[in-house]
């Protein structure tokens, strides 16, 4: 994959590109789609609900007709709202979701880009979303919609911190930024994926990314309860249909992010079982950290936004400090004594 990303541009190249970034895109819209049926059917399963069953056989057709429903409802903007930059929010919301996942390597040959900055690129990325959330919200001249866009800002601003620190760790254990060669070296067995050694940055990675996702117990941008909707009350149809189309994009993202940072990528878990394809096993991973978010989502209440606040400063940021000056002390004390 390296080699033929490195050769010349030429027409059939650009096409070749374009049908796998379109490949790529329709695969995770099935994601999205599947994801959302399989997150209600969860929910109803922990809840003693049914989840949906009516649309198509066992239900499999419900999201399809919900997405259809978005696509054709009327488009309205409000008559104050900055026309531009109500318009641009959604999209902005999410590309860099999308463009996240090309440095993602979900086997051993399977890898859009294999950057030697991976890791910086998609923390910088998914970044931007932050701007469009905040855009979305004071666009739409809507008091509810701000609230929820300035509680987005600080949410994901505070918890970005910790996120990025939290896998800082990582990147001292494997000296790299690249993903790849992150996941080569857990390879060898369970034993050797980093979320042993690096317990503390694993689960501060994992609360952070949570409300990184702007998901329960974390979704103070979105509280019904106090805010309507949250940054997105003033959007229907298809811009309505971008945003939550970033959010499980994201969760795709994440899901595939925590595999290859902490649970070894495509490595098996035992040395005899690599019979299996590597793509198989990281589908297992990725599969059961989208179970785990939807878990976490049917489990805990929502927090309140001092809470929320509170646990990003106080207690995810030192502990993300101090795991990266254990894990800096434990190399140094390795490194003298071998």
């Amino acid at each position: 994959m390296d080699q033929f990303l490195d050769q010349a541009l030429t027409p059939a190249r650009f096409a070749l590109l374009l049908g796998v970034g379109v490949a790529v895109l329709l695969i995770v819209l099935g994601f999205v789609t599947y994801a959302i049926y399989f997150e209600r059917k969860v929910l109803g399963w922990m809840q003693l609900r049914i989840g949906p069953n009516r649309t198509g056989p066992l239900g499999l057709l419900q999201t399809v007709a919900d997405v259809f429903k978005l696509l054709i409802k009327e488009d309205t903007i409000p008559h104050k709202a900055d026309r531009g930059l109500f318009i641009l929010a959604p999209a902005l919301a999410f590309v860099p979701s999308f463009a996240c996942l090309a440095v993602l390597p979900f086997s051993e040959n399977l890898q859009l880009a294999n950057l030697n900055v991976g890791l910086l690129y998609y923390a910088a990325l998914s970044s931007i979303t932050t701007i469009a959330i905040v855009l979305g919200g004071w666009a739409s001249n809507n008091k509810y919609a701000l609230l929820g866009g300035m509680r987005s800002a600080a949410q994901m601003i505070s918890y970005e911190i910790p996120l990025v620190m939290s896998v800082v760790g990582v990147v001292l254990l494997s000296g790299s930024l690249n993903l790849r060669n992150i996941v080569e070296g857990q390879l060898g067995g369970f034993w050797n994926w980093n979320f042993i050694p690096q317990i503390i940055g694993f689960a501060v990675f994992i609360v952070a990314a949570v409300s990184e996702l702007n998901r329960t117990p974390f979704d103070l941008p979105e509280a019904e309860s106090e805010l309507v909707a949250g940054y997105h009350v003033e959007y229907s149809g298809f811009r309505f249909a971008f945003f939550m189309l970033a959010e499980y994009v994201y969760v795709f993202a994440i899901a595939a992010l925590t595999s290859v940072l902490f649970l070894g990528g495509w490595d098996a878990p035992l040395p005899v079982l690599d019979i299996i394809p590597g793509i198989l096993w990281f589908a297992l991973k990725f599969s059961f950290v989208v179970f785990f978010l939807i878990w976490i989502r049917g489990t805990l209440p929502r927090v309140r936004i001092d809470q929320l606040m509170g646990l990003g400063w106080k207690v995810l940021l030192p502990l993300a400090l101090a795991n990266i000056f254990i894990t800096a002390i434990v190399i140094e004390l390795k490194d003298a004594f071998s």
